[in-house]
């Protein structure tokens, strides 16, 4: 199974997706379509196991700022993040961003 993209184009669909991560781990991805590092850092996490959720941060800034708010964590791109009861429970950017941790993260909770 591979993922799943979903885009973030509210801050209502932010604001109802840290809601739903206290049954359940979220993943964020912030997304630059203009950065190659992104664009590759996104082909490899399409080996996470369900859904990210994607910003992406040409199109939606003020979403990706919400969630530097949120989490306390500065803008970068690319970026990730699990949610888990509302708070980032992982983060990383760039090349740090690991498949394999935010599968872990998913998987804990089934």
């Amino acid at each position: 199974m591979t993922a799943t993209f979903l885009n973030i184009e509210s801050l209502d669909t932010l604001e109802a997706l840290f809601e739903s991560s206290h049954g359940g781990p979220v993943v964020i991805f912030k997304h630059s379509s203009t950065c190659g590092i992104s664009m590759h850092v996104k082909e490899l996490i399409t080996d996470v196991k369900g859904n990210i959720n994607m910003i992406v941060v040409q199109q939606n800034r003020d979403i990706s700022n919400a969630v530097e708010a949120r989490t306390g964590h500065r803008h970068q791109s690319p970026q990730a993040f699990v949610i888990r009861d509302g708070k980032a429970v992982y983060h990383a950017s760039h090349y740090g961003i690991d498949p394999e941790a935010i599968n872990g993260h998913l998987l804990n909770d089934l």
